[in-house]
């Protein structure tokens, strides 16, 4: 809840280049890092008479507690498929108790145009018309899921 009220979308992290981890993404690990949440990678393995095959899963961008949380800001949209099927199997397991996902809502391709950087930012990278069909189609099967569009109205224009 501090991490939704306290997080606003800043022209600073829009206008600045790719790179491998976004201002965003780094502000979200940052807060909730101070909480207690890190980087997780769950070693699971599978065991047929014996003969033991070690299956870890990909990284959660934030663990704490059961709960998983990933970050979507502006990768390529196959990147949900992952985590919606991480989830689930975490789930299954009864590692996650629920998988969370921020992501950006669609309206934000208004501002990004407006600022230039429209195409870095295009239809096949992580929004909400991309994560809600796989959702409604059973990606995430019985895992619980919370997920956050950010919208224009968390949008700030501070020093870009």
């Amino acid at each position: 809840m501090d991490l939704l009220t306290a997080f606003r979308l800043r022209k600073s992290w829009i206008a600045k280049g790719g790179g491998n981890k976004s201002d965003l993404s780094s502000f979200i690990d940052g807060f909730v890092a101070q909480r207690g949440w890190a980087e997780t990678q769950f070693q699971t393995a599978i065991e047929v008479d014996g003969a033991r095959v070690d299956t870890p899963t990909h990284k959660v961008d934030c663990f704490n507690n059961g709960i998983a949380l990933e970050i979507e800001w502006n990768n390529k949209d196959p990147f949900f498929d992952s985590d919606l099927n991480n989830f689930r199997l975490l789930f299954d397991l009864r590692a996650v108790s629920v998988g969370i996902i921020i992501t950006r809502a669609d309206e934000l391709q208004q501002i990004f145009n407006s600022l230039g950087r429209g195409s870095s930012y295009g239809n096949s990278t992580t929004h909400m018309s991309k994560l809600l069909p796989r959702i409604q189609g059973g990606g995430g099967a019985g895992c619980p899921l919370l997920v956050f569009g950010i919208t224009k109205s968390l949008y700030v224009e501070d020093d870009a």
